[in-house]
C-alpha cells in the first residue's frame, strides 16, 4: 500500500483487519498525512495510527532510483497494490506489471480522467450540502464525516479482493480503477435523488432534522439533551403513539383534515404538526426516562452524543462489544481500538493490531519479500535509502 489521507488508507486497513499482511511504504519521515489532527498530547497523530492498524512499515527513501527499486521489487513479490499516488512513471501499471505480468493494482483517484479532487471538494458538487441545514440557512452546509472516502475504502478492498478471485480463476492481472466523484455521484443516484432531479425537475430545499420522505425529527429532552426518533414503518410509528399515548390524538388529527397517517408519505407531509404533537412529550422527559419508557417496545430512536459521551456512555463503544479492545500505542498509551465490523461465524475474529511505528519493519519486510541479508539491509540504512525504527 503506498497512500495517504483516508480512502485509501482504509482501504488497506480493511484487508489488514481481514487478516491480510499489507505492508505500507512511506517516504522517510512520514508522508503527507502522518502529522494530521486530532494529535495524541506527544504530538502523534490519532489520524494516522486510526487508519493503519494491522499494517507493516517499510520506510524508504521514494526520491532515490534505489529506493524506487526496492519498493517496485516489494510490490512484484506482494503481487497485489493498493494506491492512490499517480500512477505514472514508476508507479504506473505498465511499468509495475512488466516485473509481475499477474499483478493486481487498485488505483483509487479524484476524478475519472485522474485530475485531483477530495472528498471536502466533492461533497460539494453532490447537493447534498444544499440540502442540509436549518430551514432559513441560506449558505451550504458541509458534512464533517468524509462519508464519500469511506465509502471509496469498502469499495477499494472490494475491488482488490474481486480482482484478486478473478487471478486465482483465470491467472489475469489487472488494474482496477475507482475515483472519488465516481462513488460519491453514484450515491446520489443510487438515493433515488438524480432521478428526482431529472423525472421532477425538484431541488431538495433545507428540512433542518427532518427526515426526508418519511417522519423523523430530533427532540429536546427535559434534561438538555436531544434524541432523534424515526417513523420509517408503520409499526415503528405505532410503536411511537403506544409509548407517548398520543394514539387518540393523532386519529382525532387524521379526521380533523382528512390525511390517513399509517402512509409513510403523509407523516412527511405532515411532519411539522407531527412534531409539535410529540414536542411536549419529550420535553417533559429526562433521556434516562425516554430510554427506559422505549426499551423493548420497536419504537426507532437514538440519542445525540458528542465524541465524549460516545466513549463514556454507549456500551457499543466499548469492550462489551468484541469489536472493540483496549490496545497500546507506543508514546500515546493504551485506548479503545475497533477492529472489523465484519463478524464470521466460520473463522476466529482478528486481533485488533495497532499501527505501526515509521520503519518498524523495513528490516524484516526486505528481509521476508526480497531475501535480503541483514548486511545489505545495513547498507541500505548506512546510505540513507531505507530507515529501519528498532525498539
Amino acid at each position: 500500500e503506498g497512500s495517504a489521507f483516508v480512502a485509501a488508507p482504509l482501504g488497506g486497513m480493511t484487508l489488514a483487519q481481514l487478516g491480510a499482511d499489507v505492508i505500507r511504504f512511506d517516504q522517510i519521515g512520514g508522508g503527507l498525512d502522518y502529522g494530521r489532527w486530532p494529535l495524541a498530547e506527544n504530538g502523534d497523530s490519532l489520524f494516522w495510527a486510526g487508519l493503519n492498524k494491522g499494517k507493516r512499515s517499510l520506510e524508504v527513501d521514494l526520491h532515490s532510483e534505489r529506493g524506487r527499486e526496492l519498493v517496485e521489487a516489494c510490490i512484484a513479490a506482494a503481487g497485489a497494490f493498493l494506491t492512490n499516488f499517480p500512477a505514472r512513471g514508476w508507479l504506473s501499471y505498465r511499468s509495475l506489471s512488466s516485473r509481475r505480468s499477474d499483478l493486481v493494482m487498485v488505483l483509487l483517484t479524484g476524478n475519472r480522467d485522474g485530475t485531483s479532487e477530495v472528498d471536502y471538494t466533492v461533497n460539494p458538487a453532490t447537493g447534498f450540502p444544499w440540502a442540509t441545514g436549518p430551514r432559513n440557512y441560506a449558505e451550504p452546509l458541509n458534512s464533517v464525516l468524509p462519508a464519500w472516502d469511506a465509502i471509496m475504502g469498502g469499495l477499494a478492498a472490494t475491488g482488490l479482493l474481486a480482482a484478486d478471485r478473478h487471478r486465482t480463476r483465470t491467472g489475469e492481472g489487472q488494474l482496477v480503477r475507482v475515483a472519488l466523484s465516481d462513488v460519491a455521484f453514484a450515491m446520489v443516484g443510487h438515493l433515488g435523488r438524480v432521478g428526482e432531479a431529472q423525472l421532477g425537475s425538484r431541488e431538495t430545499p433545507k428540512d433542518g432534522n427532518y427526515l426526508y420522505g418519511a417522519f423523523g425529527h430530533d427532540f429536546a429532552t427535559s434534561d438538555g439533551r436531544r434524541v432523534m426518533v424515526v417513523a420509517l414503518t408503520t409499526r415503528q410509528w405505532n410503536a411511537l403513539l403506544e409509548v407517548t399515548g398520543l394514539a387518540a390524538t393523532v386519529g382525532a388529527i387524521e379526521q380533523a383534515i382528512g390525511i390517513e397517517l399509517q402512509s409513510v408519505s403523509h407523516r412527511f407531509q405532515t411532519r411539522d404538526l407531527l412534531a409539535a404533537v410529540l414536542q411536549p412529550w419529550f420535553e417533559a422527559r429526562t433521556l434516562k426516562e425516554i430510554r427506559a419508557a422505549f426499551a423493548g417496545t420497536g419504537v426507532s430512536w437514538g440519542a445525540y452524543q458528542t465524541f465524549s459521551q460516545l466513549v463514556r456512555e454507549d456500551p457499543r463503544c466499548s469492550t462489551e462489544n468484541e469489536m472493540w479492545e483496549v490496545v497500546e500505542h507506543p508514546g500515546v498509551g493504551s485506548y479503545l481500538m475497533p477492529g472489523t465490523p465484519l463478524d464470521f461465524s466460520a473463522v476466529p475474529r482478528v486481533p485488533v493490531r495497532r499501527a505501526p511505528q515509521l520503519g518498524e519493519h523495513t528490516e524484516a519486510v526486505l528481509a521476508e519479500l526480497l531475501g535480503m541479508t541483514t548486511a545489505e539491509i545495513g547498507h541500505l540504512e548506512r546510505d540513507g535509502v531505507v530507515r529501519c525504527a528498532r525498539s
